[in-house]
């Protein structure tokens, strides 16, 4: 019991420092980022933001990565990611009233769209996991899971491989609590094909370098043809 708080305690004090909680939300989008980019993004001098993230990779949150002259950093795993957006869904609400116009531009298309990771969230993420519900391919009544109707319009109609939904230590289909709708979005390695299905057709977009993404006229068409989905922007 001693080991499990000192271990709970020492996650917290990872994540307790400014900087390091806006390195780990920056990393939500599912890329890896180099140091520099990352000091840049958070402000702070190279030399620190590499300290934070010698202390975030020894802590397990985050994975280094190399390809050739450059190291990069991401999060570690889907449940990393699902743990920071949990434990946003816990905060208030913040007053745009009392933030500068770019930081309530930039919040507004985090709240209409943006990744958690790998799976589509914001108002449009919440959407679509609703229209699935109401079409019958997820099953919200026990638990969060995809129905057989589902898993034949993922393949079927979307195109998506079979041997990749298949069962894996990732759970096919999770509910993750989104943080501005405070209500539940796709997830799991449904919700990740179902995200990469929607970049590779274009039908969206990112915006700027973040996390905040568009939906297309293209991903507009598609949601109203294959959802009934209409009046997303």
């Amino acid at each position: 019991m001693m080991k499990s708080a000192s271990d709970l305690a020492s996650l917290a004090a990872l994540l307790a420092d400014e900087t390091r909680a806006a390195i780990c939300l920056a990393l939500l989008d599912g890329r890896a980022w180099t140091a520099g980019e990352l000091a840049a993004h958070t402000r702070v001098a190279p030399s620190t933001a590499t300290e934070h993230l010698h202390r975030l990779v020894g802590g397990g949150l985050l994975v280094e990565r190399r390809q050739g002259r450059h190291r990069y950093v991401q999060l570690a795993d889907p449940s990393v990611a699902h743990l920071l957006e949990d434990l946003s869904a816990w905060l208030e609400p913040q007053q745009d009233s009392a933030r500068g116009l770019r930081a309530v531009t930039a919040n507004e298309a985090l709240r209409r769209g943006r990744t958690c990771y790998d799976h589509l969230a914001g108002r449009l993420g919440v959407a679509v996991t609703d229209a699935m519900t109401e079409a019958g391919l997820l099953d919200q009544t026990r638990g969060f899971a995809l129905t057989q109707t589902g898993l034949g319009w993922l393949t079927g109609t979307l195109g998506l491989e079979p041997e990749d939904l298949r069962p894996g230590k990732r759970p096919l289909a999770r509910g993750c609590l989104d943080w501005t709708e405070r209500r539940q979005h796709l997830a799991g390695t449904a919700g990740a094909k179902l995200c990469q299905k929607f970049f590779d057709n274009s039908w969206v977009a990112r915006i700027g370098s973040g996390r905040a993404v568009r939906l297309t006229l293209a991903g507009q068409a598609a949601l109203r043809d294959l959802l009934g989905l209409s009046g997303i922007d």
